[in-house]
């Protein structure tokens, strides 16, 4: 995700206008965790893996909707690193 540095605002970097590479790539996290906290409540089809006796309790869609959420959660964690060396810098 590369940004582009175009001036300061009060000592800190300002960076230009993401691009729509990088505001899908934030867009990922949040909405992998709406879609774990709705599933459960939408009342659709039981999960086929849940309904199997001794499923494990980490099968089924909502789970890997967590999952999904905490593998995309790289570009916050940059975006959150780069914000807070930009502030150590001032």
């Amino acid at each position: 995700m590369a940004t582009h540095i175009t001036g300061t605002h009060q000592g800190s970097p300002v960076t230009a206008g993401l691009g729509a590479a990088d505001w899908l790539s934030l867009a990922a996290a949040p909405t992998f965790a709406v879609m774990a906290l709705l599933t459960p409540g939408l009342g659709g089809m039981p999960d086929i893996c849940s309904v199997a006796p001794n499923a494990s309790p980490l099968s089924g869609m909502v789970p890997m909707y967590w999952l999904m959420a905490a593998f995309h959660l790289a570009p916050w964690l940059k975006l959150a690193s780069r914000r807070r060396s930009g502030a150590r810098r001032s």
